[in-house]
């Protein structure tokens, strides 16, 4: 039986991100049943990164091999963004694997174009995205029509596009790996805390979070501020696992709260031996306990703790309280609720989803502000409510907080372990049709000189000029379609369209016919010398007569011919030409040549040869 074949396309499956882990615990689950042939589209990395040959299963790098591309590309901030997410590279791969399946699980504007390409729905085509506040993003909702399989990480995601009328769209969460996050044993616990100097009177607050400005740092001081106020006997501390050099300026926030330093807890991890500290912030660069090196500093995404020493510090957690703007998971929450904490989570985005009662969380009420420039609604958490809900955890029986706790865990389990979530993606992988690979991906030369017929009607004439012009199918629900049709209705005509969309066609044949560089060399260690030249049979027959005395000056060089393909002939059988190439748009600019790369490959003497084009 011939398994299915799924390119997952995400941040690689090694990376410490949300969309890293989701993707390692999918890959993992989907490998383990032997049912599929799997191919990671890892982002970030190289097609040929020689790091992704160990991999249990095929990975292949999002992101061109060719320096000078990338160099390129970097130019422009939006190219070089888009070819972080794969968007140089994703046609190549899926040209290449023919998959019966491509999943693409990213911010939805990783996927920029794809619903525009060849190969878009001709095979089985899911997105799985983030989107994490209101109103949500024209782009989700523009794309909607086109993405048959859609899936978001959050409940709130999908009502809200659903009450839009795109009922085809359903909630999947991001895996977590429930193996890693427990509740220690007591003992195991008190000498935590003991190691650290947290006595069992003590009532620690924890919160682990990227220190970012979405991160309600402000209001949960204010709320802690608040709660020791109104509860001066309670011996309470707050865990803040972050890094303390990057985002908010906690130290100021302290002095300007009146916020005793002592009562503020940090982690600490060292570079050098790999272990952790919990004790209050007194800078970066600190002695190790461990080992004595001073490279003991605040955790954070390139150096800090594993795992499992992260479980550690969750175990030494009384409640776990996270505020925040706007999220896609927030996967802290889970891994917290996993460790049987009971979590306070502002009731917002998807938020929403782990402070309900079946969550065995605590909603966090919040006021609504905007977002400026993007107008988001977002998040402020009352301090008022972090502060009341501190008390109503501190005051609950032991054996309510730790039935309430095992509820958490479990609810964490059945929504959104690996094994849960794992067998709901199998199940959509299964259900899905079967896919023949007898459709043609190969670049269809567009139509720049069609004209199209007198269609009375606008709606079908712009759809008429993407047939036949872009060799594209398009309908009225297409957000090009409805962006034609708003400018014929206010400020273009027909002419105008007509004009634009045969530009188009130029550029988009003119982009296809660029001979890729590399490939057409021969990979030797000789120099190479490009000669250009752009005219007819007679001045290529001229220009023969000055290869000779070339070969003589450079007779290391290798020379290669750069015409109108029709004149190859020519040229066939000259002792002196390396290889003909056929002449590609912007040859005869300089500039553009070395803003294309050339420079790169063809140099004499470190220098471009300038002086024998014709």
């Amino acid at each position: 039986m011939k398994k299915k074949k799924i390119v997952f396309h995400s941040n690689h499956s090694k990376a410490f991100t949300g969309f890293g882990k989701n993707t390692k615990n999918v890959l993992r689950y989907l490998f383990k049943t032997g049912k599929y042939e799997i191919v990671e589209f890892a982002n970030g990395l190289k097609w040929s990164d020689p790091s992704l040959n160990n991999m249990p299963w095929k990975t292949i790098g999002s992101l061109p091999d060719d320096p000078n591309l990338l160099q390129k590309l970097n130019q422009d901030p939006q190219l070089g963004r888009a070819a972080g997410y794969g968007a140089q590279m994703v046609d190549k791969i899926i040209a290449q694997e023919k998959p019966d399946l491509y999943i693409g699980s990213e911010d939805i504007w990783a996927f920029n174009g794809y619903t525009e390409q060849e190969w878009w729905n001709k095979t089985n085509c899911m997105i799985w995205t983030t989107l994490d506040s209101l109103p949500i993003l024209p782009d989700a909702v523009n794309k909607a029509s086109k993405i048959k399989n859609y899936y978001v990480w959050s409940s709130f995601a999908e009502k809200a596009l659903n009450d839009m009328g795109h009922n085809h769209v359903k909630t999947l969460h991001g895996a977590i790996d429930c193996s890693t996050f427990y509740k220690l044993e007591e003992d195991q616990r008190l000498n935590l805390r003991s190691r650290y100097g947290i006595t069992q009177n003590d009532f620690v607050i924890g919160f682990v979070f990227r220190n970012q400005l979405r991160k309600s740092v402000p209001n949960l001081l204010d709320g802690f501020k608040m709660f020791m106020d109104q509860n001066p006997k309670t011996n309470a501390k707050l865990l803040l696992h972050t890094h303390w050099a990057e985002g908010w300026d906690i130290p100021r926030f302290l002095n300007e709260k009146k916020i005793n330093p002592s009562l503020i807890l940090t982690t600490y991890f060292c570079e050098s031996c790999g272990a952790y500290e919990v004790r209050n912030f007194t800078g970066q660069k600190q002695q190790c306990r461990s080992c004595g090196a001073k490279t003991l500093n605040t955790t954070n995404t390139k150096k800090g703790v594993s795992e499992k020493q992260l479980n550690e510090i969750y175990n030494l957690m009384d409640v776990y309280c996270h505020p925040f703007t706007s999220g896609g998971q927030e996967i802290p929450i889970q891994e917290a609720k996993l460790t049987e904490l009971i979590t306070l989570v502002t009731n917002y985005s998807c938020g929403e989803d782990s402070c309900n009662e079946q969550s065995g969380g605590i909603p966090l009420e919040w006021t609504e502000y905007r977002e400026p420039g993007t107008q988001f609604i977002k998040a402020s958490t009352s301090p008022f409510s972090i502060a009341k809900n501190l008390k109503k955890v501190y005051g609950m029986k032991p054996e309510k907080r730790i039935a309430q706790g095992k509820k958490s865990r479990e609810y964490v389990i059945q929504e959104y372990s690996d094994q849960s979530i794992g067998q709901k993606l199998e199940k959509i992988i299964d259900d899905l049709p079967e896919v023949s690979w007898d459709f043609d991906l190969s670049f269809k030369p567009r139509d720049p000189n069609y004209n199209p017929p007198a269609i009375k009607d606008d709606n079908e004439w712009i759809k008429n000029l993407y047939k036949n012009i872009l060799h594209k199918d398009v309908d009225e629900n297409d957000s090009g379609h409805k962006h034609w049709i708003q400018r014929l209705n206010t400020d273009m005509n027909r002419n105008s369209v007509l004009q634009y969309f045969r530009s188009v066609a130029q550029k988009e044949n003119n982009e296809h016919n660029k001979i890729s560089i590399k490939d057409s060399l021969e990979n030797n260690d000789n120099k190479k010398a490009l000669f250009f030249c752009s005219g007819d049979f007679n001045i290529i027959f001229a220009a023969t007569s000055l290869f000779e005395s070339f070969k003589e000056k450079y007779p290391m060089t290798d020379l290669y011919f750069c015409c109108h393909p029709e004149f190859f002939s020519i040229l066939n059988g000259n002792p002196y030409i390396k290889k003909c190439l056929p002449l590609a748009d912007g040859m005869d600019d300089e500039l553009s040549m070395i803003d294309n790369g050339f420079d790169y490959y063809f140099n004499i003497n470190n220098s471009i040869l300038k002086n024998i084009s014709i």
